[in-house]
């Protein structure tokens, strides 16, 4: 099977798929063939046999290994993570306000996989950090082409030093047991849990410890995030604030909008919800007027580790109506959701995580 065959594209070239939303957290662990992809540039073919990771910028011993080296060299480690794009949910903002020239994502910008590589610590510690400051970054560039602003590079980003040093922080060459496929970064990606996905750089190349972010693009313009009032005329690239990590967030993934379903006869709710980084979700309430009354719902994963989503459902009865479903849901840290579109759009449409809003007709069957 294609990878592309199990996945709603959004656009070919560059090649981005989100998971069916007809099968969204159906399975705690999304199966790798149905794990959303997010280019920006080709998909490289990368030889393996020639493959070589370099290390360098502020350590003592610089570093150029090939796969196989890595692999023999750092203890292989397992890390179950949720990866999001940051703009997730994003269609529901351009229906607020029109955001053009960016991906459509629904609600299925999201998938959560078993990753098999060895800590970034590790291969920095075997670089032989030259200063562990916390104001220092690790920066990754990727072998992919990327064409922007009549420039062309390869696909980059960075994140802070102490979060690099972070365990659950991974070097990454299999998902769900079995090596990456090239649409998810073969022969080694980073992945970066609890941060936006856009810092799990694909076919990594290059890591650099410096004082500085990363100047790529994506780090300096791309993926930044502005309020509500400010347009992309009046945008100041340089002090907006660089997208890191994600933020609490849940969504209906069944009933799907303006459902028609069956009446005093009982049906699921059910959805996923995410924590800020490094929490797990406490809580996920649903509504059925609009925000006024609230009902929990199971929390129903097997798996409350932080950087995972929770799935959750709730069985309800109803009689004859319309019904507007909301959504909401608060984490460890007691981090909570914005109740209003508003307070969350911006020109790029980024990390939507206001309340959800579905609307659903519970009818008498016909006969």
């Amino acid at each position: 099977m294609s990878v592309t065959t199990a996945l709603t594209i959004k656009s070919q070239e560059p090649l981005n798929a989100g998971t069916p939303v007809a099968t969204l957290g159906q399975d705690f662990i999304t199966p790798s063939e149905q794990f959303f992809i997010r280019s920006h540039g080709n998909i490289p073919a990368v030889n393996p046999a020639s493959y070589h990771l370099t290390v360098d910028g502020l350590v003592d011993q610089p570093l150029s290994l090939t796969l196989a080296e890595l692999q023999a060299r750092f203890t292989p480690v397992e890390v179950t993570a949720t990866l999001q794009c940051a703009g997730n949910r994003r269609a529901e903002l351009h229906t607020i306000k029109p955001i053009n020239g960016e991906v459509q994502w629904d609600i299925d910008g999201i998938s959560t996989g078993v990753w098999t590589g060895f800590r970034l610590a590790d291969l920095l510690g075997e670089a032989g950090l030259r200063l562990q400051s916390d104001t220092n970054h690790v920066l990754f560039d990727g072998l992919d082409t990327v064409e922007r602003e009549g420039h062309s590079f390869g696909y980059g980003g960075s994140i802070p030093l102490v979060k690099a040093l972070n365990p659950e922080v991974l070097l990454a060459y299999k998902l769900n047991g079995q090596p990456l496929t090239a649409e998810h970064g073969f022969p080694l990606r980073v992945v970066v849990p609890g941060y936006i996905g856009a810092r799990s750089v694909k076919w990594l190349n290059h890591i650099r410890v410096a004082e500085q972010p990363s100047t790529n693009f994506f780090q300096t313009k791309a993926y930044k995030l502005f309020p509500p009032q400010v347009s992309a005329a009046e945008a100041d690239w340089l002090k907006a604030e660089a997208l890191g990590a994600v933020r609490i967030n849940s969504v209906i993934t069944n009933p799907l909008p303006d459902a028609v379903l069956p009446a005093n006869q009982p049906f699921t709710i059910e959805g996923y919800a995410i924590g800020a980084e490094n929490t797990s979700v406490a809580s996920v309430e649903v509504s059925l007027d609009e925000g006024q009354a609230w009902q929990s719902t199971e929390l129903v994963t097997p798996c409350r580790d932080p950087w995972t989503w929770q799935l959750w459902k709730i069985t309800l009865t109803l009689p004859p109506g319309n019904y507007g479903l909301v959504v909401r849901a608060a984490d460890s840290a007691n981090n909570r959701q914005p109740a209003d579109f508003g307070a969350v759009w911006n020109f790029k449409g980024y990390m939507n995580n206001a309340w959800q809003r579905i609307n659903i007709n519970v009818r008498m069957p016909t006969a």
